[in-house]
């Protein structure tokens, strides 16, 4: 499998934990990295320095003890504040800058911020020119295709993020109008790729070692981003990495590997947050790990009501023995069949 480099940084391989809100924090960055992914992206941060004070952000931002290479993606709209921003950071820890011009959230967009800012390409020049100066570490981009479909002008701002002096540019497969909804396009990306000299990385519907391959074999890009799909499925990283480069699949985990990530995952949590922010923190978690599973809707039900690591941690060692005891009488009963 191929390597990635983003400035002076050689990844292991071409697959990056994408940043997501609320998702990408320490403990899961560490657990994707362990499970096979070359990089993993914070959470994104405010250019405003001023709400830093706030737990909620502190716990955002990455930490000097992390392994490296450390990336940690920053929104804004103002230069000046995203440079600041951008210093502050790597002060802090940092070793890669990204900026959020991809995300289509209306709390963010309705700021001038993430996706909305592909609208003003002068802005845009404005703000990377300013990041990409303030630093002496690798700026980097991500991107959706356009605003809308009748405006897809990603490959304009991708010329304007290398002139810029951008050393990789990730592309998020829709158009801020299309949010998440509808299927990802990979043409744009295969044009952006063609057009630039520096890394690309295409994000947007990778759910499955195929898919990885497909949308690398149809962009040519250099990387992936992959960020929904590892939701509850941190192992996905190794099973896309083992197919690149064997072209065989790994076996699914089983219950009781499921059972290991999971529990290291929620005690980790518990760990960073405390128990408080812990509890909640973990319910979304353990809700995705277990979706597919019988009986996983109920489940979270009685879960949500729980209230302490301690009893986290037996209801889903119960559960997974059930799931696990219902397997072998199922197996049981084939063979006498």
């Amino acid at each position: 499998m191929a390597t990635l480099r983003i400035g002076s940084y050689e990844l292991p391989n071409q697959l990056i934990l994408a940043p997501m809100a609320g998702v990408t924090d320490r403990p899961f960055r560490e657990l994707c990295r362990s499970l096979g992914a070359g990089m993993a992206v914070s959470e994104m941060v405010t250019s405003d320095t001023r709400l830093w004070d706030t737990r909620k952000t502190s716990l955002r931002l990455v930490h000097a003890d992390e392994q490296a290479p450390r990336s940690v993606q920053i929104a804004g709209s103002d230069p000046q504040m995203l440079a600041a921003a951008a210093r502050r950071n790597v002060e802090l820890g940092a070793q890669i800058i990204d900026i959020n011009m991809g995300c289509p959230a209306k709390k963010v967009c309705n700021k001038a911020a993430g996706s909305a800012l592909m609208k003003d390409e002068a802005l845009v020049a404005d703000i990377l020119h300013a990041v990409v100066r303030a630093v002496d570490v690798p700026v980097t981009l991500k991107i959706r295709t356009g605003w809308d479909r009748d405006n897809r002008n990603g490959l304009g701002i991708a010329r304007i993020a290398e002139d810029a002096g951008i050393q990789a540019l990730a592309v998020h497969g829709r158009t801020r109008a299309d949010l998440y909804t509808g299927q990802a396009e990979y043409d744009t990306i295969a044009a952006i790729k063609q057009a630039l000299s520096i890394p690309v990385l295409a994000n947007g519907d990778i759910d499955s070692p195929q898919k990885a391959r497909q949308v690398l074999e149809h962009t040519a890009a250099d990387g992936l981003l992959i960020g929904r799909a590892a939701q509850g499925r941190p192992w996905i990283f190794r099973e896309i990495a083992h197919y690149l480069s064997t072209g065989e699949y790994l076996p699914a985990p089983d219950l009781a590997e499921i059972e290991t990530i999971l529990q290291r995952h929620v005690t980790a949590l518990h760990e960073f947050y405390g128990d408080v922010m812990g509890v909640r923190i973990a319910r979304k978690h353990v809700s995705w790990y277990l979706a597919t599973l019988p009986g996983a809707s109920e489940f979270r039900s009685r879960f949500n009501a729980l209230d302490d690591q301690q009893a986290q941690t037996h209801a889903i060692q119960s559960f997974l023995a059930e799931r696990c005891e219902a397997l072998q009488a199922g197996k049981l009963q084939e063979v006498a069949a």
